[in-house]
């Protein structure tokens, strides 16, 4: 059984993603549905996946919750609200009523995208946190490197909410450097409520030319400082397409793990992990 703890899906004709825009991206301007999921994830062994939000607009988690109902391939959902509404903890517990509402583990936020590095840190910000954790969801982080520091203070604040790193904090594969990434990693990894997903590392390397010795320092780190009880697999599809495929991206990750963990630590990265920390 394996677990995918990181996809998305969108129909442009339902609604614009408006980051993908410029010729890198264009692969992915069109349809990603779960009737193309569907086959690539049971054919590479994978039984349950959890569905991450897109863009940041209310309309888009009560349909991820109605594709959970219907797909039971999905098993959790990772939505979006804004944390900064006063009445954030109505509006979670207003979701959760939704049909498949009882499939919502998680919420998510663009913080890559807000230009104040501390974003995390502002009091309504840290209010509506509080509110996650209150209602007993988990909050994925999709940072860049240079907001990490954020995410250690605020993981240090709100000890009740579990933190979710997405994508490993997007190191600088492409460059080729490890610090400050690596040390920040370390130092959020040293709190116990955060969690990382071991995803989105192709699309930070070299598209034209990666190797997976280009992706092992930066999987050799938060496999050391989170440990496989702390680190989930994660596909990234479809963004992960842009340069790998599906199964290409699964045998990856086993490849990047395999060599330095025990069958036990394996299936903690590929199933227990997800499982546990989404509830699923």
């Amino acid at each position: 059984m394996t677990v995918d703890a990181h996809h998305h899906v969108w129909e442009l004709s339902v609604r614009d993603q408006d980051w993908i825009t410029g010729p890198e991206l264009k692969p992915l301007r069109r349809d990603f549905t779960m009737k193309d999921l569907e086959p690539e994830a049971r054919a590479a062994g994978v039984d349950r996946t959890v569905l991450v939000q897109t863009i940041t607009v209310p309309e888009e988690t009560p349909e991820f919750l109605a594709l959970a109902d219907a797909h039971e391939l999905i098993a959790g959902v990772v939505g979006w609200t804004d944390l900064t509404r006063p009445d954030v903890a109505e509006e979670l517990a207003r979701l959760r009523e939704l049909p498949g509402g009882r499939y919502l583990k998680g919420i998510r936020h663009q913080v890559q995208g807000e230009p104040d590095p501390e974003w995390l840190l502002r009091p309504d910000v840290r209010r509506g946190l509080a509110a996650v954790a209150d209602a007993g969801l988990v909050y994925d982080l999709v940072v860049l490197p240079h907001q990490l520091p954020a995410c250690i203070k605020a993981a240090a604040l709100l000890p009740g909410l579990t933190f979710v790193l997405d994508h490993a904090g997007k190191p600088p594969i492409a460059s080729g450097e490890l610090d400050p990434w690596a040390s920040d990693i370390r130092a959020l990894a040293a709190l116990p409520n955060t969690v990382c997903k071991l995803s989105g590392l192709v699309t930070e390397a070299d598209l034209a030319s990666w190797t997976p010795d280009d992706l092992r320092p930066y999987a050799d780190v938060v496999l050391d400082a989170f440990g496989p009880d702390r680190l989930m697999f994660g596909s990234d599809w479809p963004v992960c397409t842009l340069g790998a495929s599906y199964g290409e991206v699964l045998g990856l990750a086993e490849q990047l793990t395999g060599q330095v963990t025990s069958a036990h630590e394996r299936t903690q990265i590929f199933e227990t992990t997800a499982g546990r920390v989404y509830d699923l």
